[in-house]
């Protein structure tokens, strides 16, 4: 009897191993492109956050006829504790515009007193009446609801940091321009003086002459802290003028972009000693060394709070490129003069929210003039500058294109068309 061969239906194991293989190369071509796509999102949810703060500071302007201070709030006083009773004009840019970025019921929290403490903790003894005053404490209060409440508008989906440690966090900086000298308090003190003294009783309370011309002389961005401003300050133009940058917030990994070094006051004559900081790692260049001092716990970190306006927390400089890294030019504290750069999670730069409230991807390699070149800045003793002519109030950056974007009033002429 002769039977019939029967149809092979089944692979043979090569056959099934090279589609096997097939699939695994198909897949791994495919799981890039995921992971790209996903963050192409992140970036535009990011730049859209950052339009609704332009949003929010346009309109704030339309409705009080100037910009929302960077450095406001209520003025120290001298009744009960300073830190729990008054902010002390600490409030950053992004308080006041709460309310035009669809956060009215966090502003009146924040705009009325208040008994309500964060779970787990208790009111401090030392607040007058038991009861926060309007317009909170300090921003560094741990116990006052909105200062850890997390404002998702203000926060870049790219990056993954979170808190605690620190308080709520924001991804966008106001720029300061491009100088250091006052950088942490614009020139006045926290009883609302032009001037340096929050402990001598005679200098706290009065204006000082020096103080008031040092301060203009190198506060040129389009934030000049604790300072009323308008539009029309902005003689440059609101298109070639830098509002707020994009900025990392630490991950606690002393990152050069995320995390600032104390490396006291070299760099302040020389922010390239920042940029090529002796104590960055050489084995890995985006990485301080374990000798920096460098805060990676607490509530001292970069951009872990929100509602504080210097330039550690919500502040930004065109000084040293996007993603350059940060540095606070004292050994200890926070409250000196800082070198703070925008930085990102993104591939290759950083956002900035120009003045007429377009956002633009600014790269690394942005044009930033001479990293060794001292700042602007009026002398101690009246002289035109404190290294020489170069740095005389009114003279352009010296941080090329970067540097002329970041300030609002010297004339320079921007060539390059930002928004392509």
């Amino acid at each position: 009897m002769i039977r019939e061969p029967r149809n092979r239906k089944g692979f043979t194991l090569v056959e099934l191993l090279v589609v096997i293989a097939i699939i695994g190369v198909l897949v791994g071509l495919l799981l890039p492109a995921v992971q790209a796509a996903r963050e192409a999102a992140r970036r535009m949810s990011c730049s859209n956050n950052f339009k609704q703060i332009g949003l929010g500071i346009h309109n704030y302007h339309s409705t009080y006829k100037q910009l929302p201070k960077h450095g406001t709030g209520t003025k120290r006083g001298t009744a009960g504790n300073a830190t729990n009773n008054y902010n002390r004009l600490f409030l950053s840019y992004l308080v006041p515009i709460l309310p035009f970025v669809e956060q009215q019921a966090l502003w009146e929290k924040i705009s009325n007193p208040s008994v309500e403490t964060v779970p787990g903790t208790s009111m401090p003894g030392s607040v007058l009446g038991g009861m926060w005053p309007p317009m909170g404490p300090s921003p560094w209060r741990t116990q006052y609801v909105p200062w850890m409440t997390q404002v998702p508008t203000y926060r870049c989906p790219s990056d993954p940091a979170y808190s605690p440690p620190g308080l709520a966090r924001s991804n966008y900086g106001a720029c300061i321009g491009d100088a250091i000298d006052r950088s942490r308090d614009g020139g006045i003190n926290e009883f609302g003086f032009k001037s340096n003294s929050n402990g001598n009783a005679t200098n706290r309370v009065r204006d000082l002459n020096w103080m008031a011309t040092r301060a203009r002389a190198s506060m040129r961005g389009f934030f000049w802290p604790r300072h009323d401003s308008k539009f029309r300050d902005v003689l440059d133009g609101l298109s070639n003028t830098v509002a707020a940058g994009e900025i990392c917030t630490s991950l606690q990994q002393r990152e050069t972009k995320a995390d600032f070094a104390r490396t006291g006051n070299g760099p302040a004559m020389n922010p390239s000693l920042c940029k090529n900081n002796v104590n960055i790692d050489p084995e890995r260049p985006t990485r301080w060394g374990a000798s920096a001092n460098v805060s990676t716990g607490g509530t001292q970190m970069r951009g872990v709070r929100w509602a504080d306006f210097r330039p550690h927390y919500t502040g930004m400089q065109t000084i040293l490129p996007p993603n350059a890294p940060n540095c606070h030019l004292s050994g200890g504290g926070d409250y000196n003069e800082t070198i703070m750069s925008a930085g990102s999670r993104h591939q290759g730069g950083a956002h900035v929210l120009m003045g007429d409230g377009a956002v633009v991807f600014m790269t690394d390699s942005v044009e930033a003039g001479d990293s060794a070149a001292p700042p602007i800045e009026r002398g101690s003793g009246g002289s035109p500058g404190w290294m020489g002519p170069n740095t005389a109030p009114g003279q352009k950056s010296p941080y090329g294109l970067w540097g002329a974007l970041g300030t609002r009033a010297v004339g320079e002429t921007i060539e390059e068309q930002l928004n392509q």
